[in-house]
This record gives C-alpha cells, sequence and structure tokens, in this order.
C-alpha cells in the first residue's frame, strides 16, 4: 500500500479530531483510539502517526469543540445584525431546549466534558483549553445586567440535569424553569 500525501495526511487528521470531539462529547473520553479511529474509518495503526498520545488528541479535539462554539457565538451574532443580547438569548433558547439535551455530541463542550476534565490533572492540555474555553463563553454572555458566570452556570446546571433525568416530566420541566429565569433575568 502506498503513502498517503501530504494532503490526505492532514485530512485524515482533521477527521480523528472531529470525531474524537463528537465522540468525546456523546460517550466521555473514556471512548479508545480504537473505537476514535474506526467511527473516522481510519486503522487503529495510524493513530500514532498523527497524534503522540491519546492525551494529545483530547486536546485537539477539546479545542476543536470550543472553537465550533465560538464560531456559533460569531454566527449567532451575524444572524441578529449585530444585536448581542438578541443573539445571546437565541442561544439561551437553543441551549436550554430538548434538541441541545438528546444531542451531547453535536453541543455545547462545557456540559458534555464537564466531569471528564474535572479528572484530568492540572498539568493536562485538554484542562487549560477547557477553562478557557469555559471563560471565554461566559465572558461571552455577559451583559451589563447579569454576570456571565451566572449566566453559564444556570445553563450548564440545567442542561446537565436535563440529561440525567431524560425520559421524565421533570427534564422538561428543568429545561424551562431555566429558560424562564434566564429569559426574566435578561
Amino acid at each position: 500500500m502506498g503513502r498517503v500525501s501530504q494532503a490526505q495526511a492532514e485530512e485524515n487528521r482533521r477527521r480523528v479530531v472531529e470525531t474524537a470531539s463528537r465522540l468525546f462529547r456523546e460517550q466521555g473520553t473514556q471512548v479508545s483510539v480504537a473505537d476514535v479511529m474506526k467511527a473516522a474509518g481510519l486503522t487503529h495503526g495510524g493513530f500514532y502517526k498523527h497524534f503522540a498520545s491519546k492525551e494529545a488528541l483530547l486536546g485537539e479535539a477539546t479545542a476543536h469543540a470550543f472553537d465550533a462554539l465560538t464560531q456559533h457565538h460569531k454566527d449567532g451574532l451575524e444572524q441578529h445584525g449585530g444585536q448581542r443580547g438578541a443573539a445571546q438569548q437565541a442561544l439561551i433558547d437553543t441551549y436550554l431546549s430538548p434538541g441541545h439535551r438528546d444531542s451531547p455530541g453535536d453541543g455545547c463542550p462545557v456540559a458534555a466534558l464537564v466531569t471528564d476534565i474535572a479528572r484530568e490533572g492540572e498539568e493536562h492540555e485538554a484542562r487549560r483549553i477547557y477553562a478557557e474555553g469555559v471563560g471565554d463563553f461566559a465572558e461571552w454572555l455577559t451583559t451589563e445586567d447579569q454576570d456571565g458566570i451566572t449566566r453559564l452556570c444556570t445553563m450548564l446546571g440545567a442542561i446537565v440535569l436535563a440529561r440525567a433525568t431524560n425520559g421524565s416530566p421533570l427534564s422538561e420541566e428543568i429545561l424551562s424553569a431555566a429558560r424562564a429565569a434566564l429569559t426574566a433575568a435578561g
């Protein structure tokens, strides 16, 4: 079998990072390298051509997820004609929705990775990236009247609890109550 071109190697690496980002958010960081590579349509043996370790992949996958979140903020701002308050409210409504609750793999890395990242040592790159991403998200949620950290904590707590109680009426009630609280406060 011949060697892949540099362009193909870069495409394969991008695909592994995107796949890992989704799987880590869906299933947690205990997903094996073999499972990530299989889901990306590549062989397990090729992993170490792209990454020094699973920890290195976790760092890149975490950064990828936060980059997507930042792009989502920018897109929302553009969709709402630069009106930050409207973009923030649209984000809150989407964040605290059954669709986001039911799709952690495509959703917010803050909620999806919170417990796994908490278990990582302070020296891990993924933990540093996560902390930076949380800070940036909280800053984006800040208004003249509301602290972004408080808003983010409300959203995060609600989505985590809604996921944990999914299938019961309480799950919908949690989402609705948090949406109402953040809307009334805004």
